[in-house]
C-alpha cells in the first residue's frame, strides 16, 4: 500500500518537471533564435527561393555582425563548389579572408578553400598561389599534394619533385609517381636541340633510387620505361651492346612489357647483322608471352627477313592457339600480298572469298579494339601512356590491346 503511494506521487512530479523543462528549452531557443540578425534569415529565404547571390550578400552582413557564423559560409561555399557554381564559392571564400577580425585557424581553413575553389575552376595560377601560401601551415600536407597535382598537369617536372621532397619532409608516405617525374625530365633533355645526355643519365640515376626507394614489387611500368630510357641514350651513342641489355633485361625481368621494346631489340639486332637471332628470341619469348603488340614486331620482321610465306605460316599458327582479329587482320595484310604477287601460300588461298571485301571488314571492325585501355577511368588511346590523359593517373595501362583484355 505504501508503495502504491509513493508511485500516485512519483508520476504527477515526473510529468511537472518534463514540462518545466521543456518550456526552458522552447523558452532558450525563442531566446536565441530573437538574437539571430534579420539578414540571416533573408539570407535563408533567398537560398530557398533560389536566389544564391542575393543569399551570399546577406549571410556576407550575418558574418559581419556575428562573426560566429562563419561556419555558415564555410557551409555555404562547400556546396557551392560541390554544385559546380565555381564564382559563388569563391565569392563566399574571398569574403571570409577579407574580414580583419578572423582568427588564424579560420584564415587558414578559408584560405584551402579558395585554393581548391581555384583548382576545381581550372585557375591553375591563382590555385597555385593560394596553396603555396599554406606551405607553413596546419594545411601544408594538403596544400603540397594539391600542388604536385599541379605541377603535373603543367608538366613542370622539377617543381614536381621539388613539392614530392617537401612532402617527404612532413609525412612517411611513398610516392610511386617520382620515378616518372625523372623520366620526364630524362626524356626533356634527351628531345632538346642539342641533347644534354649529361642531364639525362643524372635524372635516370635519380629515377633508379627513386624505384628502390619505393621498395616496388610484381611488374612495374616504372622499371620498363627507365630501361627504354637508358636504351635509348645508348642507341644514341652507338652503344649497341648496352641498348641491348638494357632492352633484353624488360623481357627478363618485366616479360609483360615485351611488346614495347620489341620493335627497338629487333632493330638493334638488325643493326648488329644478327636479324635472325632476334627473330628467334621474339619468336621464342611469344611463345611463353603471346600479345598483340609482339605479334606484330614478330609478323613484320619475318616478312621483311624471310619472306611473305613464313610470315603467313606464323600468323596461322598463332591465330589457332590464340584467336584474334587483330591477328586475322595481320593475316589477310599477308593473304592480300601474296595474292597480287602471284603466291601460294603453304596451306592454299581461302576458298571463294573476297579477301579485300572481308579485310575492310574487319578491318573496321578492329579499329576500336586496337587500343590501350586505362583501368582507372576507361580513356582508350592507340599508343601506350605512362600517364593516363583521361584521369592523369600513373601506371594504369596494362602493355595489352583491348581485344587482349575482354
Amino acid at each position: 500500500m505504501d508503495f502504491e503511494s509513493w508511485w500516485l506521487i512519483f508520476m504527477p512530479l515526473s510529468f511537472a518537471l518534463g514540462w518545466m523543462a521543456a518550456r526552458f528549452d522552447v523558452r532558450q531557443l525563442l531566446s536565441e533564435t530573437r538574437n539571430l540578425p534579420d539578414s540571416y534569415f533573408r539570407g535563408l529565404n533567398f537560398l530557398l527561393n533560389e536566389e544564391p547571390d542575393r543569399a551570399i550578400d546577406a549571410f556576407v552582413e550575418v558574418a559581419k555582425l556575428d562573426p560566429e557564423t562563419t561556419e555558415l559560409h564555410f557551409a555555404l561555399g562547400s556546396l557551392f563548389r560541390r554544385r559546380g557554381e565555381m564564382e559563388r564559392a569563391i565569392r563566399v571564400h574571398q569574403s571570409l579572408l577579407s574580414r580583419a577580425d578572423l582568427p588564424v585557424s579560420q584564415r587558414e581553413h578559408a584560405q584551402h578553400e579558395l585554393a581548391q575553389d581555384y583548382l576545381k575552376a581550372g585557375m591553375l595560377d591563382r590555385a597555385e598561389e593560394a596553396f603555396a601560401v599554406l606551405k607553413d601551415t596546419t594545411f601544408a600536407l594538403p596544400a603540397l599534394r594539391a600542388l604536385i597535382r599541379i605541377y603535373e598537369s603543367e608538366h613542370d617536372w622539377p617543381r614536381a619533385i621539388g613539392a614530392v621532397e617537401g612532402l617527404r619532409q612532413l609525412a612517411n608516405e611513398p610516392v610511386p609517381q617520382l620515378v616518372h617525374y625523372y623520366c620526364e625530365v630524362a626524356q626533356a633533355a634527351l628531345a632538346a636541340k642539342p641533347s644534354n645526355v649529361v642531364a639525362a643519365k643524372q635524372a635516370l640515376a635519380d629515377a633508379q633510387r627513386a624505384a628502390q626507394a619505393t621498395h616496388a614489387t610484381g611488374p612495374s611500368a616504372a622499371s620498363v620505361r627507365v630501361a627504354m630510357l637508358r636504351a635509348s641514350i645508348a642507341a644514341s651513342e652507338n652503344d649497341r651492346q648496352t641498348e641491348r641489355q638494357n632492352l633484353q633485361s624488360v623481357l627478363t625481368q618485366e616479360p609483360e612489357f615485351a611488346g614495347l621494346i620489341a620493335n627497338d631489340l629487333l632493330s638493334n639486332y638488325i643493326a648488329t647483322d644478327e636479324a635472325e637471332t632476334g627473330l628467334t628470341l621474339l619468336r621464342a619469348h611469344y611463345q611463353q608471352y603471346p600479345s598483340l603488340d609482339l605479334f606484330n614486331v614478330v609478323f613484320r620482321g619475318l616478312r621483311h627477313q624471310r619472306g611473305v610465306a613464313q610470315a603467313w605460316t606464323f600468323a596461322r599458327r598463332a591465330l589457332e592457339s590464340h584467336p584474334s582479329l587483330l591477328g586475322l587482320d595481320r593475316l589477310l595484310e599477308v593473304e592480300l600480298a601474296q595474292a597480287a604477287d602471284g603466291t601460294v601460300p603453304e596451306y592454299g588461298p581461302i576458298p571463294g572469298a573476297d579477301l579485300a571485301l572481308l579485310r575492310r571488314l574487319i578491318n573496321r571492325h578492329t579499329q576500336r579494339l586496337d587500343r590501350y585501355t586505362c583501368r582507372n577511368c576507361g580513356f582508350q588511346a592507340r599508343r601506350y601512356y605512362w600517364q593516363c590523359p583521361g584521369c592523369n593517373a600513373w601506371e594504369t595501362y596494362k602493355p595489352r590491346r583491348l581485344e587482349e583484355l575482354e
